[in-house]
């Protein structure tokens, strides 16, 4: 029986996760909820590296590494390609593809939290989209600024923001309700492309607000990449049998 590991955390890793045999293993880093309802082995953990990623291949009899984690994990995605060409395993990938301006957006890109820091500077009431990146700055907000924060992370915040914890998707209305209470005069976000959280640049369009798209990194080739998890699958079902 050919292997398969999934590495996941991400909404189109759980729609292929869903159809994995109890032979196949999702890996998850430990960040994201762990399903309790799904017939393949969840692994929750890092690997060690490159060269624990490719003892796990190894001693697990790996043949099919699909790489289906999020745009912004670039390491993860690193070590997945190095430990399959050490190891001579095939990696697949999803690579989700971003989102582009439309009529009506006005959106700046930033190539990294500096970038970010200096984009906002002429703002007041910034909404940040960016993971957990943000927490890591809160002693350096300006006085002239109120952040609003949204992440997976829940955090008390301080004088100078507020932690918003929530997990998408994320509705047109909540987000008009979230811009109003906030106050919200320009949005930061990555630039993760799917439906889940693409909400807040539609409330940003309407309304004219700017938005700071951080700009995604670089990735590794994939021997087969694919748009969402519908085209994996498809090409899985040509591999291995699915249920």
């Amino acid at each position: 029986m050919k292997r398969v590991l999934l590495l996941g955390g991400t909404g189109d890793a759980l729609v292929v996760a869903r159809r994995l045999g109890t032979s196949h293993v999702y890996s998850l880093a430990g960040l994201a909820r762990v399903p309790t309802d799904l017939a393949c082995e969840v692994r929750v953990g890092g690997f060690g590296g490159v060269a624990g990623l490719a003892t796990y291949l190894r001693e697990e009899d790996i043949a099919l590494v699909l790489d289906a984690t999020h745009p912004y994990a670039a390491q993860m995605s690193r070590h997945a390609r190095e430990a399959c060409t050490l190891v001579g395993v095939r990696l697949w990938a999803v690579r989700r593809p971003a989102w582009q301006p439309r009529t009506g957006d006005v959106w700046r890109e930033a190539r990294d939290w500096p970038g970010v820091v200096d984009a906002i500077a002429a703002y007041e009431k910034p909404l940040l989209t960016l993971g957990r990146e943000p927490l890591a700055h809160l002693d350096e907000i300006p006085a002239s600024q109120f952040w609003t924060i949204r992440c997976l992370d829940p955090h008390e915040g301080n004088a100078r923001a507020r932690i918003v914890d929530a997990r998408g998707p994320f509705s047109i209305e909540g987000e008009r309700a979230l811009f109003d209470v906030a106050r919200i005069d320009v949005v930061v976000s990555k630039n993760s492309g799917g439906r889940a959280t693409e909400a807040k640049l539609a409330v940003a369009r309407e309304r004219g607000l700017p938005v700071v798209m951080l700009a995604r990194p670089a990735l590794p080739e994939a021997d087969r990449a694919f748009d969402d998890p519908a085209s994996a699958l498809d090409a899985l079902t040509t591999e291995l049998p699915l249920p």
